[in-house]
């Protein structure tokens, strides 16, 4: 039995390989809220790159270091630590304190900004005009022209003669 031409069957493309629909509004919705939150995001960028040790620890006469108090740490600094660890050890609490990469949040900002974006014409390979001249030909005038063209052994005379000289 064969099939009638109008009854072809339709093969869709599977919405695995886009993500599939959820996916794709998933990802839709945090656009759009990073979209609502840019200002946001772009200070919690800067305060993670601005941000110094120092604001959250200190070194005392001794040499020692020690944690501020909470209450004296500024919240841009606070959203730079990544991790804290505390290890007891015999000579007291050993503290770890671990921030988040700098140089990939500025790196993020930099091309937020404009600052890592290449011109178009970057890759393109320069243009330079160059002249170059070589040596100039001989001016030859014509009476050394024809000086050096009449045959050996004759000479012109000045009244238009010509003699031959052996």
């Amino acid at each position: 039995m064969t099939q009638s031409p109008s009854r072809k069957r339709i093969v869709k493309p599977p919405l695995d390989r886009f993500g599939g629909v959820r996916v794709v509004q998933r990802r839709i919705r945090k656009s759009e809220v990073i979209e609502h939150n840019k200002d946001n995001v772009a200070q919690e960028l800067i305060d993670i790159a601005t941000s110094n040790i120092d604001e959250i620890m200190y070194w005392d006469d001794q040499g020692n270091v020690n944690i501020k108090d909470p209450k004296n740490i500024p919240k841009a600094a606070i959203k730079a630590i990544k991790k804290i660890k505390m290890t007891p050890t015999k000579n007291g609490p050993q503290i770890e304190v671990e921030l988040h990469d700098k140089v990939s949040v500025l790196r993020v900002l930099a091309k937020a900004t404009g600052l890592l974006e290449q011109e178009q014409d970057a890759d393109k390979p320069s243009v330079v005009q160059i002249n170059m001249s070589g040596p100039e030909e001989p001016k030859i005038v014509e009476a050394e022209y024809d000086e050096i063209n009449k045959p050996q052994g004759s000479r012109e005379d000045p009244s238009g003669d010509a003699e031959k000289t052996n």
